[in-house]
């Protein structure tokens, strides 16, 4: 039996590392780590990523596959459950760092089938809407800088990255508490606030300094 890490990054200012690092402190013994750099959860599958079809071939019956949170699977509903039932039925328990989740299809009950089954949905759906709240608010951001792209003026620096933003906004959709997110970003419960409170400001803010 091993325990795989699987992680994913989208964009420049995220790292495989951080994520390896999230799961070690979170006290996964890893054995392998597989990851896709660069790769849009949203757009493209699992199955046809260059790394993420590894899975498919390495794992087997009691192994152990870690993620920092079902997006990173994907933010596709359609395709996140399908491949969190596929695992399942090869025997691959899937755990996630983020709230430490744990799937797997040993249970025979249909009571905790059920149980189990609406949970994925539920979060393979909340990836999917926050992939889309995101989008749009990128969008909102976006035009917001070019309304104001004459004025010399950008306001004051954002205190938080690209990366950090989208950390909040993942860990607001799973109802994680600002305290929590400070802890885990490094961030003042003030920037959470601001990103939380206006997210199309934020990213406006980070359009503006290049960011």
């Amino acid at each position: 039996m091993q325990t795989v890490l699987y992680a994913r990054v989208s964009t420049t200012d995220q790292t495989i590392a951080h994520q390896e690092k999230q799961a070690r402190d979170a006290g996964f013994v890893l054995d392998r780590v597989i990851s896709d750099d660069g790769v849009s959860g949203v757009t493209t599958r699992l199955l046809d990523r260059p790394e993420g079809r590894r899975l498919f071939d390495i794992l087997r019956s009691g192994d152990v596959l870690v993620v920092r949170w079902v997006d990173r699977l994907g933010r596709n509903y359609a395709d996140v459950t399908e491949t969190i039932r596929e695992f399942m039925r090869r025997g691959v328990v899937i755990k996630t760092i983020i709230n430490r989740m744990t799937f797997d299809g040993a249970t025979t009950d249909p009571m905790q089938q059920a149980v189990r089954d609406a949970l994925i949905g539920f979060m393979a759906a909340s990836a999917q809407a926050q992939a889309e709240a995101t989008k749009a608010a990128q969008a909102a951001g976006i035009e917001h800088a070019k309304a104001t792209e004459g004025n010399a003026y950008r306001g004051r620096k954002p205190s938080f990255t690209r990366a950090q933003m989208g950390t909040v906004r993942d860990m607001l959709a799973q109802g994680a508490g600002v305290s929590a997110i400070a802890k885990a970003t490094g961030l003042s419960r003030q920037s959470i606030y601001r990103i939380k409170d206006d997210p199309s400001e934020a990213e406006a803010a980070l359009v503006k300094w290049g960011m």
